[in-house]
């Protein structure tokens, strides 16, 4: 099956647990706090060994986005298939391109995360890049009106970024490195 929305999934488990204890935990985003509270985010992992299948599946679930106002927002956690991150942003850029094609421009927006994440004007272990590190490669499903409202009700929205950067640089590399491998392995209790 290409979409799996278990809870008994690793890949899905660490994803969870990335929102909750670093995302949410260090105000990465101001604004996800409040739908992890709403319970309104929606995670589906996404087997993107054949790609064409995964972007079927970007594109299903805008549909079900269109469906279901009460989510809003979905992190599409990727597995096999995009671990190297310029195969993952070739992936990105032929899902933004479908997401014009199919209509969806203005009305979604993808966010990208991969475990290797590194910004073009920054070298691979400025602990910068974990403000776009994941456990997983992921594709965050946004809806533009949602994060449209939520900007304008922020204080400083275009000081996010920087303020991010600031933080992770304080972290620093190794202590980032070392929280993000252990959201990859499954919990001490046994449970993912």
């Amino acid at each position: 099956m290409t979409v799996a929305e278990s809870s008994d999934s690793l890949p899905l488990a660490a994803s969870r647990r990335w929102v909750e204890t670093f995302v949410v935990a260090h105000d990465v985003c101001p604004f996800a706090g409040r739908e992890l509270a709403r319970d309104t985010i929606r995670y589906v992992e996404v087997d993107a060994a054949d790609l064409e299948r995964a972007l079927l599946e970007v594109i299903n679930e805008c549909r079900l986005l269109d469906s279901h106002p009460g989510i809003e927002t979905t992190l599409l956690v990727l597995t096999g298939g995009l671990e190297a991150f310029e195969d993952y942003l070739d992936a990105l850029a032929i899902a933004e391109a479908l997401l014009i094609d199919q209509g969806y421009e203005g009305i979604y927006q993808l966010a990208s995360f991969h475990p290797d994440y590194c910004f073009a004007d920054a070298t691979s272990d400025d602990p910068a890049n974990y403000t776009n590190r994941s456990p997983w490669p992921m594709l965050h499903l946004l809806r533009e009106a949602g994060l449209e409202k939520a900007l304008a009700h922020h204080p400083d929205p275009e000081g996010i970024p920087a303020r991010n950067i600031e933080r992770m640089r304080a972290f620093g590399d190794a202590r980032l490195a070392a929280t993000l491998d252990a959201l990859r392995q499954p919990e001490p209790d046994g449970r993912h």
